[in-house]
């Protein structure tokens, strides 16, 4: 059954938008500082808001599944990290800008059944090593609009909302069969805009530049293969629910497997370190404690929003996936959706069937257009907008921790919003909103 719904003090709000500014501000105005102490700054907002809800609300029940979520979201991220730093695809010339476009649309594609993490983290190693001759910020950048996001917008392993929605009763192809138009206008826009934007900067590479690029390619090759094997166990895992951490268990050991198995030459091929997955395991401990009470604010007064159009949904889904984990924000606007609480027990309106108690795939049948919009709204809107910020989806701010890594230049937190999420990402949004909604 449902529970009740929390009602914070919207005041408990402020830890969360104090992290978000300081995770914005802080590597901007004192880099070395920032670097040092961001764990001080995570632990200790994390800590005022957890004090609230133990002692305050009195609400310690609220804490454990977002705890739980966090582990999930660890151990996926995490196990992903390691195992596909122990594939070394090796790729050599050939980052033409219509080369570069065919990968994107192919990770694209295959982040819908790897997930956004997981071609993410396989491919972005190839990737930045394929233009290694005039990397920049733009690659980094549309490699997270594109693969990590956008493209895993099709079926329910590509993007965590949309999995969510299938344990909630969304049947596995729904999405796909009401959300291609949308998915094929989106990426088309993206794939567009990229090809001007990394044409103009073939162009001006210096002529030896553009002559290695142009070189014939060697021979593609694969090291680490039997490291597929690990991924096609951490794929089979999502899919597993019970018992509570059998999931996790199975992840961490796929990832300790490939760790233990791997030539130590594969990693170095790789640059694998550590940095990167400590980094958001310490900055993402922080948003999922902090973002509580925006969640349970949001589903509190879920009520209130009246009766509003699917164009709303997309709208304010979108803008809250882009800044919260855009996983909770799609079932607290699902929750919206069915004007009670997203769960077992819950329907999208009286014309739609009425889920069993517990997890059923395929159990929600939508049947009238007002509700399969707003459905429709909520699933692109989570996905799409996940790219706004590198807090919209866990793999945006791994990629660009592995980009700094390897001395890749990426834009602050606020240049990578104000120099390319809007004016590139935004107006794709706009024109799927006008298009669909």
């Amino acid at each position: 059954m449902a529970t009740e719904a929390i009602q914070p003090n919207p005041w408990m709000i402020l830890p969360f938008g104090g992290l978000l500014a300081a995770i914005a501000l802080g590597p901007l105005l004192a880099l070395d500082g920032w670097r040092k102490h961001y764990p001080k700054v995570a632990g200790a907002l994390a800590v005022v808001t957890l004090a609230y809800y133990f002692f305050g609300l009195h609400a310690p029940q609220r804490v454990w599944p977002v705890a739980h979520e966090y582990v999930s979201f660890l151990a996926l991220i995490g196990s992903l990290y390691v195992v596909s730093g122990g594939i070394h695809l090796r790729i050599q010339g050939e980052a033409t800008p219509r080369a570069n476009v065919a990968f994107l649309l192919l990770g694209g594609l295959a982040a819908n059944v790897l997930g956004t993490t997981g071609a993410s983290m396989l491919l972005i190693r190839p990737w930045l090593r394929m233009n290694k001759y005039r990397v920049t910020a733009h690659h980094v950048v549309f490699f997270i609009f594109i693969v990590a996001n956008v493209g895993g917008g099709l079926t329910p392993i590509g993007d965590p909302p949309l999995f969510l929605g299938y344990l909630n009763g969304v049947p596995f192809w729904w999405v796909a069969r009401h959300a291609w138009p949308a998915w094929v206008v989106g990426m088309a826009i993206l794939l567009g805009m990229f090809y001007l934007v990394d044409r103009h900067n073939y162009l001006r590479a210096p002529l030896p530049v553009r002559a290695a690029i142009t070189q014939p390619p060697e021979r593609w090759r694969l090291e680490g293969l039997f490291n597929l094997f690990f991924l096609a166990v951490l794929l089979a895992a999502v899919f597993v629910s019970h018992p509570v951490f059998l999931r996790e268990g199975l992840m961490a050991g796929a990832a300790a497997g490939s760790w233990f198995t791997t030539d130590r030459r594969v990693h170095e091929a790789n640059r694998f370190h550590w940095e990167p997955i400590k980094e958001v395991t310490i900055l993402f401990a922080g948003i999922f404690a902090t973002m509580i009470p925006a969640l349970d604010w949001l589903q509190a007064n879920a009520g209130s929003l009246g009766r509003p159009t699917a164009g709303s949904f997309y709208w304010g889904c979108g803008l809250l996936s882009s800044v919260l984990d855009n996983a909770p924000t799609y079932l607290a606007f699902l929750s919206a959706a069915l004007g009670n609480r997203a769960g077992p027990g819950a329907s999208l309106s009286p014309a739609l069937a009425t889920l069993p108690a517990g997890p059923a795939p395929g159990a929600l049948l939508v049947t009238d257009s007002a509700s399969a919009a707003i459905l429709l709204a909520i699933s692109i809107s989570a996905v799409f907008f996940g790219g706004c910020t590198y807090l919209g989806n866990g793999p945006n701010f791994l990629i660009k921790s592995i980009a700094d890594h390897q001395k890749v230049h990426t834009p602050t937190f606020l240049g990578y919003i104000g120099k390319f999420a809007v004016p590139f990402l935004v107006p794709m949004l706009v024109l799927v909103w006008l298009l669909f909604f």
